[in-house]
């Protein structure tokens, strides 16, 4: 029941929210089989051609195109002097975030409820840089209103997101460290670790058995179009300077005296 009520959700929301275009045959078998009768990729490789498949995923570097928005916003906040307080613009870190959104998608639906929600604040942020130049201004604005812990607040939101970016650090690094094929022990650790804490019974329970349902290692570097060793250098670089984001972002909470266990 649980997962019927995540997956009766996800696609619509998804869409609404910007989520990138599904590949071609889940376009295709969205849409209606024609009267092929075509149901299988197998199928549709063969009636369509496999080039027009092939050359989709070929364009998309995911894991590559976050490492490299990771290390921009890194690169800004270490070329600040330390006797300035660091700043960082909520558009190009919104951005940064939204290319992370593939990754949870591509670990099924183990992580749909994190999917659905993350994309849901980053959604928040992006519309706030449009009127909002920092973060540190944007989290001042909302301790001035006084409305930091309500629903749909901009710091919540931030919270949320930097909890969905850390989780993916931690995943990364696991994977890094781990041999064989299975994705379950390196996911499980991860979602222990930052997001099980902040969750109830039921969610637990869901992503306890989503785990079963994750992709092998071989089959996510597939899906990012990644090998095993260009996969690990972009993982290496997300790792390094997400941490350099995340720290920053923890500093934003606690020199406001906010915490981010909440």
């Amino acid at each position: 029941k649980i997962f019927s009520v995540i997956q009766s959700k996800s696609l619509s929301a998804l869409e609404e929210r910007g989520i990138p275009k599904l590949d071609l045959f889940t376009q295709y078998i969205r849409t209606g089989p024609d009267r092929t009768g075509i149901t299988t990729k197998k199928e549709f490789r063969r009636h369509h051609g496999a080039d027009s498949m092939a050359n989709h995923v070929a364009e998309e570097k995911p894991l590559r195109k976050m490492a490299e928005a990771f290390k921009d916003l890194a690169n800004t906040l270490n070329s600040q002097t330390l006797d300035e307080a660091a700043k960082m613009e909520v558009a190009p870190f919104s951005h940064a975030c939204t290319l992370v959104s593939p990754l949870f998608r591509c670990l099924g639906i183990a992580f749909k409820f994190a999917e659905l929600d993350y994309v849901a604040k980053v959604n928040d942020l992006a519309e706030a840089s449009k009127s909002i130049t920092t973060l540190h201004t944007m989290m001042d604005q909302d301790i001035q209103a006084n409305c930091v812990r309500k629903a749909g607040s901009h710091t919540r939101n931030l919270l949320r997101v930097k909890r969905g970016l850390d989780m993916v650090k931690v995943l990364f690094e696991e994977i890094i460290a781990s041999e064989g094929n299975s994705l379950k022990d390196p996911a499980s650790k991860a979602y222990t670790q930052v997001f099980a804490p902040y969750h109830g019974w039921a969610i637990r329970k869901a992503v306890s058995a989503g785990m079963y349902a994750l992709p092998t290692r071989q089959q996510l570097m597939i899906k990012l179009n990644e090998d095993e060793d260009s996969a690990r250098t972009q993982m290496q670089n997300y790792v390094a300077s997400c941490d350099t984001v995340i720290l920053y972002i923890d500093k934003l909470f606690t020199s406001r005296d906010l915490g981010t266990d909440w």
